[in-house]
């Protein structure tokens, strides 16, 4: 039996990763949050991973994501995400454990027009950017056994996201206004979590950091139309630039994401990100869960 820790189970990657679990029957899946385990407590971690059986796997999906808030909250987001991580690292290789780390596109500029690969060159434009690749490099210095996985606009039926909030938003309005020269690639969380758990079923030894979303480019615009025709809702989209919807984050501006190195390397699948968002829609609005 396989032992994987998965910290963060509270967010909305930790809740695909459940819902997966069931076709893992050689994998044995420990779930906590910061209230069970802090990742900023380089103390608790230790006396975590002395106390309980042999971790193999630890998946952090532990984040501070509020992309916006993290401009003014500063500390905090560096705590999380760099320290933590950090924190992680230290321990996983104390104890020989493999460590699987979730980052974001938003460590580019989205100044290039082509995809992103992992040879290009990180030169994030707010704080959660930084936060985050600051982590990655923590990560880097510290084990040797590991996987760090950008991945972007990742949604689910779980925790807040922007599929979730365009559906609730459409319940109360005749119209809305969406950002259309934002240029990327939504990724559904039960796809990554797959991908991540295929790692891991594989024992592969492929280490490093990769790129993964799903198939496909868009805008913040046309993602949202979409979730409007695939939940039927009739809900007037009007295109506007990013100037006329100014956010104290800077957002870039194109962060599609090139997934070479991972299918080569992991032989891993990756949807067309409009498949994928009608199987999540179909949930979302069968359960009614638009809303936290």
């Amino acid at each position: 039996m396989t032992n994987v820790l998965v910290t963060g189970s509270n967010g909305q990657l930790a809740s695909c990763i459940k819902d997966l679990e069931k076709q893992y029957k050689n994998l044995k899946l420990i779930y906590t949050d910061y209230q069970e385990l802090d990742i900023c407590d380089l103390n608790q971690l230790n006396t975590f991973f002395k106390s309980n059986s042999k971790i193999h796997y630890c998946i952090n999906c532990a984040a501070y994501t509020a992309v916006d808030k993290a401009e003014t909250d500063v500390d905090k987001a560096y705590e999380i995400n760099a320290q933590g991580a950090k924190n992680l690292a230290i321990v996983c290789r104390e104890f020989d454990v493999v460590l699987i780390h979730i980052s974001t596109d938003f460590v580019f500029d989205g100044q290039k027009t082509a995809p992103y690969n992992e040879a290009d060159i990180p030169n994030p434009i707010s704080v959660y950017g930084a936060s985050k690749l600051k982590g990655e490099v923590e990560i880097q210095k510290t084990v040797k056994e590991y996987f760090i996985i950008r991945t972007s606009w990742l949604y689910s039926e779980y925790g807040t996201n922007f599929m979730k909030t365009m559906l609730r938003l459409a319940e109360t309005r005749d119209e809305i206004n969406v950002v259309s020269d934002q240029i990327g690639t939504p990724t559904y969380g039960g796809d990554l979590a797959k991908v991540i758990l295929t790692i891991i079923n594989s024992k592969s030894t492929g280490f490093g950091l990769y790129h993964y979303s799903n198939e496909g480019v868009t805008s913040w615009y046309d993602f949202a139309k979409t979730i409007f025709e695939a939940s039927n809702l009739k809900i007037k989209t009007n295109p506007i630039k990013s100037a006329a919807y100014p956010t104290p984050a800077k957002r870039p501006a194109y962060s599609v994401l090139d997934k070479t190195k991972i299918k080569n390397t992991l032989r891993t699948q990756a949807p067309f990100w409009s498949e994928s968002l009608q199987k999540a829609v179909k949930v979302t609005v069968l359960r009614n869960i638009y809303y936290d």
